[in-house]
């Protein structure tokens, strides 16, 4: 089963290499973070903001460009696994002809790609995700 997720924090840190979002359940109250790098933090967290708009395309944007450009659109971003302490996610696309795909992703470039549509494009975690992670 698939729990959707909302953005709920973005901890930026300059003195640390990893950063922080974190996740909350939509209707409930279940909430857990994950680290990511600075590039991708920053990404997510300029896309938050209403008035950002950079520009030139940067990475996020040219992945939301490509998809487009080949027919497809983005669905939503799905957090799917657990493993030795990393989370693994998937894009989910779907094709001109309705067909889903699944691309293989960082939760953290999934997720940056998932701010940068207005609205943001749905985030769901597997619940059995959430139960191992979750407070």
């Amino acid at each position: 089963m698939l729990v959707q997720m909302q953005l709920s924090r973005i901890i930026i840190s300059e003195i640390s290499e990893s950063q922080v979002i974190y996740l909350r359940e939509v209707d409930g109250e279940r909430e857990f973070p994950i680290l990511i790098g600075i590039c991708e933090a920053t990404s997510i967290d300029r896309r938050v903001k209403a008035d950002y708009a950079p520009a030139r395309p940067l990475t996020h944007d040219l992945i939301v460009s490509v998809v487009e450009g080949l027919g497809a659109t983005v669905e939503a971003v799905v957090i799917n696994e657990l493993q030795d302490s990393t989370y693994y996610a998937r894009l989910q696309l779907r094709k001109a002809d309705g067909e889903m795909v699944e691309i293989d992703a960082r939760p953290s470039d999934a997720i940056a790609v998932a701010v940068t549509y207005r609205p943001a494009k749905p985030i769901y975690v597997a619940e059995s995700v959430l139960q191992e992670v979750a407070s």
